[in-house]
C-alpha cells in the first residue's frame, strides 16, 4: 500500500538537532539548589524569543465526563465519544472527570515527588539515567543537551506485566533507592496500575469516537510497556527567559497528566497557546505521535509546552502509555476504507524505532514525527 506523508505541521528543512551531541560527562551542568538561586539565567537555559510567547487565554474545552461510559450508559458514552473526537480532530487534548481513579491515591503521588527531588544532588546523580535509556533520575536533561535545557527535574520509570514479578515499580524504587524508599515504590505501583487502566478506559472511548471495534485500540496497547514519569519545575527568578518543557508533541501513544494547582501546561489550539487551568478532579488526556499514526492523521498529536514560575515549584505525574516494543504501528483496516481504499499518510514502523529515534538521534521537539518518518526511510540510516 502506497502511503502520503502528512507534512502540514513540518518546516521546510528538517535536520537532526544539533544539540543531541553528547557531551563529555565532566562538562554535564548540575541543575541543583545554588543554579537555582542565581540572579542570572545560565546561557544553557535561555530559550530563542519564538519560544517565549507569552499567553494569558485560557483553553476552554467542555470536560469529558466518564461516569456514564464507566456505568455502560449508551448516550453517556456516546456524547463522551463525540467531545472526544471534536477534540482530537482539532488539537489532540482533553481532560477526563468521574474517571474512578481514587483521589487519596492521587494525592499520595502527589505528595511523594518531594520524596525523590528533595534528596541530596549526590544520591540523584547516583540513579540518573543512562545514555540511550530514560529511565531514572535527569537534571534539566544536561547530560543530553548543550543548549535550550528545560527548567526542570525528572525521574522515570518503566511499568510493564512482567512474569517473575508483578511489582515492577516496587522492585524499581529498591534497586535504584533502595529499602527505605519501598513505600514510595508501592504509592507508584498503584498509582501505575490505575493510570494503566484509565489509559485502556480511554483507549475504548477512542475507538468508539471513530466509528471501529471498542476493542481495537485495547488490545493493541495492552501488552505494552508504559513511562511513568515525576516531573518538578522549580522556581526561576528569570522566568521571562526560560522553558520548563519546550513546545512539542509526545512521541508515545497516549499521555495521562496530573497537574498540581499551580499551572503552567499550555496547548496550541487555534494557532495559538492556551494555558490549561489546573484541576484537582480531573487528568489531562493528550495523544501523541504514535496514536496519530494509528489513526492515519485523523487524529492530531497535540503540541504542548510548559511556562515556569518565579516564586512556586510547579510538580506533575505524568503516565506515557506506549505499544509493545516489537508491534507493528499501523492504522485499522476499518480506517483505510473497504470500497475505496484511503491512501497511508505513514509507512508501518515499530515503537522500538521511533524509541530510538528520540533517545539517540533527535531532540523532541514541534516536528519530531515527521523528521523520524524521513530518517526511517532513509537509506543511509
Amino acid at each position: 500500500m502506497s502511503f502520503v506523508l502528512d507534512t502540514s505541521t513540518s518546516s521546510s528543512t528538517l535536520v537532526l538537532c544539533p544539540a543531541m551531541e553528547l557531551k563529555d560527562e565532566k562538562e554535564n551542568l548540575v541543575f541543583d539548589s545554588s543554579l537555582q538561586k542565581q540572579p542570572n539565567l545560565p546561557k544553557e537555559f535561555i530559550w530563542p524569543h519564538k519560544d517565549l510567547v507569552h499567553t494569558q487565554e485560557e483553553l476552554n474545552e467542555p470536560l469529558i465526563d466518564l461516569s456514564g461510559f464507566l456505568k455502560g450508559n449508551e448516550e453517556a458514552t456516546s456524547q463522551a465519544a463525540e467531545l472526544i473526537r471534536t477534540a482530537c480532530t482539532n488539537h489532540g487534548f482533553f481532560q477526563v472527570i468521574n474517571h474512578g481513579v481514587d483521589l487519596g491515591l492521587i494525592s499520595a503521588a502527589q505528595n511523594e515527588i518531594d520524596s525523590i527531588f528533595k534528596l541530596p544532588i549526590s544520591k540523584k546523580l547516583s540513579m540518573k539515567r543512562r545514555p540511550g535509556g530514560v529511565y531514572g533520575y535527569s537534571g534539566a536533561h544536561a547530560d543530553r543537551y548543550s543548549s535550550k535545557l528545560p527548567w526542570k527535574e525528572t525521574f522515570s520509570f518503566g511499568f510493564r506485566k512482567n512474569e517473575s514479578s508483578e511489582l515492577v515499580v516496587v522492585d524499581y524504587f529498591r534497586s535504584v533507592l533502595g529499602d527505605d524508599f519501598e513505600h514510595t515504590g508501592w504509592v507508584y505501583q498503584k498509582y501505575s496500575e490505575a493510570m494503566k487502566e484509565l489509559a485502556l478506559v480511554i483507549m475504548e472511548l477512542l475507538a468508539i469516537s471513530l466509528g471501529i471495534d471498542r476493542m481495537q485500540y485495547r488490545d493493541f496497547f495492552e501488552d505494552g510497556t508504559s513511562i511513568m514519569r515525576c516531573n518538578s519545575y522549580p522556581p526561576c527568578l528569570n522566568h521571562g527567559l526560560a522553558m520548563g518543557t519546550g513546545p512539542h508533541c509526545d512521541p508515545t501513544s497516549l499521555t495521562i497528566l496530573h497537574q498540581d494547582q499551580v499551572g503552567g501546561l499550555q496547548v496550541f489550539a487555534s494557532n495559538k497557546w492556551k494555558a490549561i487551568t489546573p484541576r484537582q478532579d480531573a487528568f489531562v488526556v493528550n495523544l501523541g505521535d504514535t496514536f496519530m499514526a494509528v489513526t492515519n492523521g485523523m487524529y492530531r498529536s497535540c503540541l504542548h509546552r510548559a511556562v515556569v514560575n518565579r516564586e512556586r515549584e510547579r510538580k506533575s505525574l505524568v503516565f506515557f502509555m506506549c505499544p509493545r516494543e516489537d508491534r507493528i504501528v499501523r492504522p485499522p483496516p476499518d480506517l483505510l476504507g473497504t470500497d475505496v481504499e484511503v491512501p497511508r499518510k505513514y509507512p508501518d514502523f515499530t515503537w522500538s524505532d521511533l524509541y530510538e529515534f528520540t533517545q539517540n538521534h533527535y531532540r523532541t521537539d514541534v516536528v519530531t514525527f515527521q523528521s523520524f518518518i524521513h530518517w526511517l526511510l532513509s537509506p543511509k540510516r
